[in-house]
């Protein structure tokens, strides 16, 4: 006997980020340092999202507090039962390096999501390219695969750059893709490969050239570009050489901008607001607390002893979303919240500062 009773989707309720933690089913090895973990919920719930979307994990890899990592799904929302991110450690990395040593089937994690807006889901089109770099290859390959069960004769081509053939994560399952969908063209740049690789495909890096030989309709595509930011800059500079339309241009990324950095969202200014007093009541917690004029309602959150999730704090991955129901507020985000979740009145506790008196769903 399963487990657990098998059960239609009808029967089962969406997953709530605050009702149930994940419980972790599998660890599978991708490539060297990169492991997908895949999750279920022990209440056996199903998974809404958008191919391409993340979640953001709470992790016990430091104490006394547990560090939050922001991951693509490498899963596709066609099959609902579960979800998995593919993560790769690199240097330095206190919970990708966790989840890599410990993390194992039977573990539970908090985690919070769905979120993000980097999805094919919501700019439709006729062709798409997808470009990546490393470990930016997982909304990629969540969005092919949704393409693979949904939407199999869409034209696609799909570019992966990495340093050695061994380090191309999801090579196999991408050519088996490919040898099922008609649409769909691959191509893998490597850096460098060794005899013992057997590499027979492209060295070097990505460029201008590159970009026109493997996609020569690219003015009529829509990019999808995700990797480490040095990547996604050259990837914009050759498209904007090109001419290419860069409205249809779309990259992920966890890091503020460059122009971004260092900048923080200006306080409130002016002789109207100066004259409120700044006070967050969190609504939930029965908590009231006043805050400076440059405190945002993450500051203020923790300085009343209350715990908002939060990973990037610069407004990126919309961890730290909370509904803000009364007052007015002021923020200044890097792309992590919808324009439609602002109008709901949704803000991010990280970026936004209250001016005057304000209540927070938390």
């Amino acid at each position: 006997m399963p487990s657990h009773p098998i059960r239609h989707l009808d029967e089962m309720l969406p997953w709530n980020d605050k009702l149930q933690m994940l419980e972790c089913i599998s660890a599978v090895e991708e490539a060297p340092d990169v492991m997908t973990f895949s999750f279920r919920t022990p209440d056996q719930n199903w998974f809404r999202y958008a191919p391409g979307q993340f979640v953001t994990l709470e992790l016990p890899a430091a104490s006394p507090e547990p560090v939050m990592r922001t991951y693509t799904l490498s899963s596709t929302p066609s099959r609902p039962y579960s979800i998995a991110v593919t993560v790769k450690a690199q240097q330095g990395s206190v919970g990708t390096r966790w989840m890599l040593d410990h993390l194992r089937p039977g573990m539970r994690i908090r985690a919070y999501g769905p979120a993000g807006d980097f999805s094919l889901a919501s700019r439709p089109a006729e062709k798409y390219l997808f470009i990546s770099a490393g470990s930016g290859i997982t909304p990629m390959m969540s969005m092919t695969r949704w393409l693979h069960d949904c939407a199999p004769s869409t034209d696609t081509i799909f570019i992966n750059c990495a340093r050695r053939p061994d380090e191309i994560i999801f090579h196999d399952e991408l050519r088996l893709l490919a040898s099922r969908m008609e649409a769909l063209k691959l191509a893998f740049i490597v850096g460098r490969s060794l005899p013992r690789h057997g590499w027979s495909g492209l060295h070097g890096r990505i460029d201008r050239a590159r970009l026109e030989l493997i996609a020569p309709d690219i003015h009529h595509r829509t990019v999808f570009c995700c990797g480490p930011e040095p990547f996604m800059r050259a990837m914009r500079e050759a498209l904007q050489a090109m001419g290419f339309d860069m409205a249809r241009y779309h990259q992920e990324s966890f890091q503020p901008t460059a122009e971004t950095v260092g900048t923080p969202p200006s306080p409130a200014s002016g002789p109207e607001t100066a004259a409120q007093a700044a006070t967050v009541r969190f609504t939930r917690s029965g908590v009231e607390t006043a805050c400076a004029a440059d405190d945002t309602i993450l500051l203020a959150a923790r300085s009343a002893g209350l715990k908002i999730p939060s990973a990037c704090e610069f407004g990126v991955c919309g961890t730290c979303k909370v509904l803000c129901s009364g007052g007015e507020t002021v923020m200044n985000h890097n792309g992590g919240i919808r324009d439609d979740e602002i109008a709901e009145g949704y803000v991010l506790a990280c970026c936004t500062r209250p001016v005057g008196p304000v209540e927070i769903d938390a």
